[in-house]
């Protein structure tokens, strides 16, 4: 089983509920297992652009390659997704921290209930089981839920974390964060930050200010800013996706909450559209639970094909 089976299970086994109906008793792709195809994928929250994008170059390999078999339809299912996938145009494994770089400052953004805080715990938990020396900061200022649950992350993973009283300037505790991981020779800095609506300008326009004053201990920082979304929200993922991007520099992305929700599509969808690579997967609460990215394996659990035949 790979790791990202558990995530992807309910996507999985709707696709193939759907598209199973089409094809029972035919031996070759025509446009009846073509419309099924369409009406999985969209059902799995790819999003319309990305969906025809994927049935047009399957016509195409069909009409060129005279693919007969259900058992090579899905291995073209896969090579097709795996190619939207592939923003970088690197087959390689995803590399999620450059730690050439010390430290490596990493800002993660995202609107409230996405699990952004809870991400951020994981990572520094990560982090450490690699023995790298981690600094946390809690610059969501504005929900002292936010500062007291990232606490008792930090306390769980034994990291430093730097935090000030509620109300605080969220850019403040940003340069307090990166000047004490300077000294402390921390490898990597984690920046939470307030769950912003990505309609609201004001906050928005806080993340360059953070940004900007990262910049003054660390004038190359920060190297990431990961966008964290939950999966499980379908099309509401391609909104603050697009906001976000708009707002800020979104450099890659983490989608949540993938386990239980059939809606894994969105993540194909997303990195189509938008460009940004994906570097973490959230498919469950443990704290194991946050992947590191895998595009070859996560498109082989999405697209099983032992789930055709049982």
């Amino acid at each position: 089983m790979g790791i990202f089976d558990k995530g992807v299970k309910k996507t999985n086994l709707n696709f193939f509920q759907k598209l199973g109906r089409a094809i029972v008793g035919k031996s070759k792709v025509d446009d009846d297992v073509l419309d099924a195809l369409e009406e999985a994928l969209l059902s799995s929250d790819m999003g319309v652009d990305t969906t025809l994008k994927v049935i047009d170059n399957l016509e195409d390999r069909v009409e060129k390659d005279k693919y007969v078999s259900m058992d090579e339809l899905v291995d073209l299912i896969r090579d097709e997704i795996g190619k939207l996938l592939n923003v970088d145009g690197d087959d390689a494994p995803v590399q999620p921290f450059d730690f050439s770089k010390k430290p490596y400052v990493m800002l993660v953004v995202g609107v409230n209930g996405v699990g952004k805080t809870t991400t951020i715990g994981k990572l520094a938990s990560m982090l450490t089981a690699q023995g790298k020396k981690v600094v946390i900061g809690a610059a969501d200022t504005f929900r002292a839920a936010a500062v007291e649950q990232l606490t008792i992350w930090a306390e769980r993973a034994g990291v430093d974390i730097v935090k000030q009283a509620m109300g605080s300037d969220p850019a403040s505790v940003a340069f307090d964060t990166v000047k004490s991981a300077v000294a402390k020779g921390a490898d990597v800095v984690l920046i939470d930050t307030a769950g912003r609506l990505h309609n609201r300008i004001d906050l928005m326009n806080e993340l360059t200010k953070i940004r900007n004053v990262i910049r003054r201990v660390v004038p190359d920082g920060p190297h990431e800013v990961l966008l964290v979304l939950d999966g499980s929200t379908g099309q509401n993922a391609f909104v603050q996706a697009k906001e976000f991007a708009r707002a800020t520099d979104v450099t890659a992305l983490a989608v949540t909450k993938l386990d239980g929700s059939a809606k894994g599509g969105v993540v194909v969808g997303i990195v189509d559209q938008f460009r940004f690579p994906i570097k973490f997967l959230g498919i469950g609460e443990g704290i194991d639970d946050l992947k590191v990215f895998d595009k070859k394996e996560y498109v082989e659990s999405l697209f099983r094909k032992e789930d055709i035949e049982n």
